[in-house]
């Protein structure tokens, strides 16, 4: 039943195309055409922590997209085996792909949706005292690289929002080490 109700969903939301929005939901959905967004974002946390602070945030960043990446690639997909919407044979010749491009074999969990959402909830913990609407921001821009894998025709809603879930749990998870750890560190050099 939930399986048949996610078709329906992602045939619904993937029906709502126009050709106009597929070059822009391309470029949402591409990691290369945020790094704009990652420079500032950069600078952001420099102007708040300084240069000590910026490293702790890059190499937790290293840390919690490893984590993500990995553990949705290489632990949800194969274990789970769920097809791509554009892979399944049920509803393969229904999905709109915009770029004709559909990606592996199968897709629970979104690594898109586990890495923007794991991301969002990392920045939003360590900059939120000093960017109130950071958390707006960060989780705006990961439900819109989220659908943009649906409108993509790559992924199931479920498989966005299971990755999203997870992807907030290690955000938040290794945030919160890293507070204490900087934390730490900042009252040792205070």
């Amino acid at each position: 039943m939930l399986n048949d109700l996610d078709h329906q969903l992602f045939l619904f939301l993937n029906g709502l195309h126009a050709d106009w929005l597929d070059p822009v939901m391309t470029f949402i959905s591409s990691e290369m055409g945020w790094i704009p967004f990652y420079i500032v974002l950069l600078y952001l946390v420099f102007k708040k922590l300084g240069w000590r602070g910026l490293l702790f945030v890059v190499i937790g960043v290293a840390i919690l997209i490893t984590c993500s990446d990995q553990l949705s690639a290489h632990v949800f997909k194969p274990v789970f085996h769920r097809f791509r919407p554009c892979h399944d044979p049920l509803i393969q010749d229904l999905v709109h792909l915009p770029n004709g491009h559909c990606g592996g074999q199968y897709g629970f969990i979104s690594s898109h949706a586990c890495n923007t959402f794991a991301l969002a909830s990392f920045i939003t913990l360590i900059m939120k005292k000093f960017y109130k609407k950071i958390g707006w921001l960060m989780f705006v821009w990961a439900s819109l690289v989220a659908y943009s894998r649906i409108y993509m025709g790559v992924h199931f809603p479920g498989d966005v929002l299971c990755g999203a879930a997870v992807g907030m749990i290690l955000g938040f998870g290794i945030g919160c080490l890293l507070s204490m750890i900087l934390r730490k560190f900042q009252n040792k050099h205070a």
